[in-house]
């Protein structure tokens, strides 16, 4: 397990959190009404959703579990190991849905889910950057 990685990858996910809590405006309609702030709340939403999948993904190529065929699974397999809890993979899992939907444009942004996601669920993304942190802890 390369360490060195994920300790990097975690400091990606906390500046991609941080930039969504200084940018994010203080309504759903200022976002949709501020192309700069779309932008900045949407990539680094979306980055913060890589982090986690990357970091997940680094963790399982170091056990027994399978690979993961998608995004989503990745925080499943997390879970049954015992990493994140049940809710939090659910969580993470809603968070890829958002990915995909901002990366590949499946559907226009709603911006006041992106509001709700920048100011009532930044923190799990916090919660999985804590476990992992403590999974560190007890694996160095």
């Amino acid at each position: 397990m390369d360490w060195a990685i994920i300790e990097q990858k975690l400091e990606s996910l906390r500046r991609s959190v941080r930039r969504v809590k200084e940018k994010c405006p203080e309504s759903a309609a200022a976002i949709a009404n501020n192309y700069d702030a779309q932008d900045i709340l949407s990539l680094n939403i979306s980055r913060a959703v890589q982090m986690c999948v990357d970091i997940g993904t680094h963790l399982i190529a170091g056990t027994e579990y399978a690979s993961p065929v998608t995004m989503g699974q990745t925080f499943d397999i997390l879970c049954d190991a015992g990493i994140i809890s049940a809710d939090l993979a659910a969580r993470m899992k809603k968070a890829v849905e958002f990915r995909n939907i901002a990366i590949h444009n499946y559907e226009s942004i709603n911006w006041t889910i992106v509001f709700a996601i920048a100011t009532a669920h930044l923190q799990d993304f916090e919660e999985f950057a804590k476990a992992i942190i403590s999974l560190m802890g007890n694996t160095k």
